[in-house]
């Protein structure tokens, strides 16, 4: 089970991260103005996002509990709140404010929660920052698509 977690994990963050720009090439073919806002509302979110992480800095669970992680993993702190999740959240976001259909969005929103449970099962996140990374990534998606 413990290898079927690292392997699910490493294939659903190789499938979202290449429906992103199979999303921009999407709006680049329709001629569609949203392609910058669904370059630049990610980007400086993501930008934001990982400087907040690196302040922020705090231990992975298998640095405080001393356990080895499902799948080799050195990083050393930067542990709150997830990027993966985040990252896949806004993703979802940008997919949803950019596309008629609401479809696609769902499954990568869905595929976000997915990955924050593979991620605090193998031992690389606390639930916490899975949580806290996917409501930023939400947040973000509303604020740069919707209210900006």
């Amino acid at each position: 089970m413990a290898r079927g977690a690292g392997a699910a994990n490493k294939i659903l963050t190789y499938i979202i991260f290449a429906a992103y720009p199979f999303l921009l090439i999407i709006l680049a073919v329709q001629g569609s103005s949203l392609i910058i806002r669904a370059i630049a509302v990610p980007a400086v979110s993501f930008a934001a996002f990982s400087i907040i992480r690196r302040i922020i800095n705090l231990p992975r669970p298998y640095e405080v509990f001393g356990i080895p992680p499902v799948y080799p993993k050195k990083t050393k702190g930067k542990s709150f709140p997830s990027r993966h999740v985040f990252s896949v959240a806004i993703i979802g976001m940008t997919y949803l404010a950019c596309l008629p259909t609401a479809i696609p969005a769902a499954v990568i929103i869905i595929t976000a929660v997915l990955m924050g449970i593979l991620r605090v099962i193998s031992g690389v996140h606390f639930p916490r920052d899975v949580i806290v990374g996917f409501l930023c990534g939400i947040v973000a998606g509303i604020v740069g698509f919707y209210l900006i």
